[in-house]
């Protein structure tokens, strides 16, 4: 299992890989949210680092973002 700071800095990898491929398709956050079905709020915690999805969370982002499952989980 993963120490609570090893977690923190998963989450703020995985959110900056969030970030780097909605605006690398020139998508707002709001977009995103819609395109997802997710709040714009979650949105912005996901982005931030500040929550932990659920799996189903993580399939809609995926399914909006259209990107290899490497660049959205294990890029930097």
């Amino acid at each position: 299992m993963l120490k609570p700071s090893s977690l923190s800095l998963q989450l703020k990898k995985f959110g900056a890989n969030v970030r780097r491929e909605r605006t690398g398709m020139g998508m707002t956050q709001e977009k995103l949210a819609e395109l997802a079905d997710l709040n714009i709020r979650t949105v912005q915690k996901i982005e931030a680092g500040d929550i932990n999805i659920l799996i189903t969370t993580l399939f809609r982002l995926h399914r909006v973002l259209d990107c290899e499952w490497e660049r959205l989980l294990f890029a930097k």
